[in-house]
């Protein structure tokens, strides 16, 4: 059982209209591992991650998490399942502290209504887990701050922080070095490094020195099909790769 993928995509397909946006995509996330999805613009990554956490239904295929086939279950029953997703572009209140945000995931975790028209900064039962959520991303002194005054990069931390209160079993990070600067991304790398021992990581991202100091294995789609998936030496050399998307810097 050690050995199962605790994530396995099979044959899945979503066609928009004339447009093939994902085509007969298989892959799978092993326990313990950083798997990175790379690829042009345009490729299809994020329409995949959309099938993966239910945003969006797939035409044909199979996701199974952790042995069990998520056919039928929507954005918030996959989460609940353990699929632990931060978005490309941002899905924070901006109006509420961090603290608040990283409550609302704890609230929608352990299936309790939204009471913010209550006092619940009181509540240990949300304040804690969250407060400990914003500990592992070093944003505990900025719990009180309005997420509309933090930098991109603490947000993109609030989002992890946010994704680390579901208690997830496998993390979908869609873009998170996006907007960071060298100082930022650096410190992501390294935290993420640490993740995959908690949860293994499906990662999205364009930064390429990230995708090759972290993953353990890539995949490369190119117009909606995986036409690679190797380690980082395997992808590096693979000429089909460096024509359709590292170049010839890679």
């Amino acid at each position: 059982m050690t050995n199962q993928p605790i994530l396995q995509i099979q044959n899945l397909n979503k066609s928009f209209g004339a447009l093939t946006a994902t085509d007969d995509v298989t892959l799978d996330l092993k326990r313990g591992e950083i798997h990175a999805l790379i690829g042009p613009n345009g490729a299809g990554k994020s329409t995949l991650i959309k099938q993966i956490c239910g945003q969006l239904s797939s035409d044909s295929g199979k996701v199974i998490f952790n042995g069990r086939d998520l056919a039928g279950m929507d954005m918030a029953e996959r989460a609940k399942a353990g699929l632990g997703r931060t978005f490309q572009v941002s899905s924070l209140v901006m109006e509420f502290s961090a603290l608040r945000n990283v409550m609302l995931a704890v609230q929608s975790k352990l299936g309790t209504s939204y009471r913010f028209f209550k006092n619940v900064r009181g509540d240990k039962s949300l304040t804690e887990p969250a407060m400990a959520a914003l500990k592992r991303v070093n944003l505990e002194e900025r719990a009180d701050v309005m997420t509309a005054e933090l930098s991109h990069g603490e947000r993109r931390q609030l989002e992890i922080a946010m994704a680390l209160a579901l208690d997830p079993k496998a993390f979908l990070l869609d873009e998170p070095m996006a907007g960071m600067g060298p100082e930022g991304s650096k410190k992501l790398i390294g935290f993420l490094d640490d993740l995959r021992h908690e949860a293994p990581i499906l990662l999205i991202e364009h930064d390429m020195d990230a995708v090759f100091s972290l993953a353990d294995r890539i995949s490369v789609l190119v117009y909606g099909r995986v036409i690679a998936t190797g380690s980082v030496d395997d992808i590096r050399n693979n000429p089909a790769v460096r024509e359709a998307y590292l170049g010839s810097a890679a």
